[in-house]
């Protein structure tokens, strides 16, 4: 049986989906940019939670940039915009919002407030539905849209995170989706191991921002120790290869993660923070500055809508 609670906590309003019988849990917090803060299950007897979130409410404000946009929802654009400043409809816009260094960074909606529209559970499933309307808040992105986020956690282990992008304004809008969840098994990520199914890198330049070229890259297509492997990169993803297109495992728990991207996130965004006790695994419908580039980069007619997804599985290997 499955449930879907809501539950007050550390300042949070969180939306708890849960399997009842598996033990496998989800919190969502919507008014945190509708982040997922917690994906774990019972493992051995022992509540296991896979995402590095946040303390507490307090910590989520004052802390989210400096923890590197832990969740976050990457929209309406992904990762670094170059210089803030884009081209769109022979108009030159320069976003306000969050800067690291030169650039703008990791979208609008990372910290908006979701209202819940929807929520069920049933012997099948949990979900949770939420809804942002983004009203042209930022002078350097005065479009309207909505972003409509669903979380629903089934059999398996599997949680499916699907977004609907639609345009609610006059013109043409451009869009980009992505997630920026890390992942976490309470130990250093070198003792983990990493596979994912890239054939190209996507060179960046000393700002990490595309050159337009692309780099062969082949190290981690089958599973290998992370040891000290460091991240900053974003990969294409080979879907002529099988599902999941990523693997985290730790061998010692005897668990994994399993990432299923839809085509409609065709790149990989990975990084690892310095304290290397996590790793961001990124799904990007576009790459980083793709307003100016063009890669993956999405036009939105009047009432048209765009929809993205995206499956995280936690499997045991006993």
């Amino acid at each position: 049986m499955f449930s879907v609670k809501n539950k007050n906590e550390n300042g949070f309003n969180k939306v708890v989906l849960a399997d009842e019988l598996q033990g496998t849990f989800a919190e969502v917090i919507p008014d945190c940019g509708a982040l997922l803060h917690a994906f774990g299950l019972r493992h051995e007897g022992t509540l296991i939670n896979i995402i590095e979130g946040y303390t507490d409410k307090n910590d989520f404000e004052k802390n989210l940039e400096a923890k590197g946009f832990r969740s976050a929802k990457l929209s309406p654009f992904v990762c670094r915009l170059k210089n803030g400043s884009y081209s769109f409809g022979e108009k030159n816009y320069t976003i306000e919002k969050f800067y690291l260094g030169e650039n703008a960074i990791h979208g609008l909606l990372y910290d908006a407030v979701f209202e819940v529209t929807d929520k069920f559970a049933d012997e099948e499933k949990a979900f949770v539905v939420m809804k942002h309307e983004y009203r042209g808040k930022d002078k350097g992105y005065p479009f309207y849209y909505d972003c409509i986020v669903m979380y629903k956690l089934q059999k398996g282990n599997a949680l499916t995170i699907t977004t609907e992008i639609i345009n609610k304004d006059a013109g043409n809008i451009p869009v980009a989706d992505g997630w920026h969840p890390y992942f976490s098994f309470g130990k250093s990520i070198n003792e983990l191991q990493l596979e994912f199914q890239s054939a190209a890198m996507v060179e960046f330049d000393e700002a990490l921002l595309p050159t337009g070229k692309s780099l062969t890259y082949q190290k981690f297509t089958s599973l290998k120790k992370m040891e000290d492997t460091f991240f900053d990169n974003c990969f294409t993803v080979n879907f002529a290869e099988c599902q999941p297109m990523c693997v985290i495992r730790d061998t010692e728990k005897k668990l994994q993660l399993e990432i299923h991207p839809g085509k409609s996130y065709p790149y990989l965004q990975i990084y690892t923070p310095p304290h290397r006790q996590s790793i961001a695994i990124e799904n990007l419908s576009a790459a980083p500055d793709a307003f100016n580039n063009g890669m993956g980069l999405i036009t939105l007619a009047p009432g048209s809508s765009a929809n993205f997804e995206t499956t995280y599985k936690i499997t045991s290997l006993t």
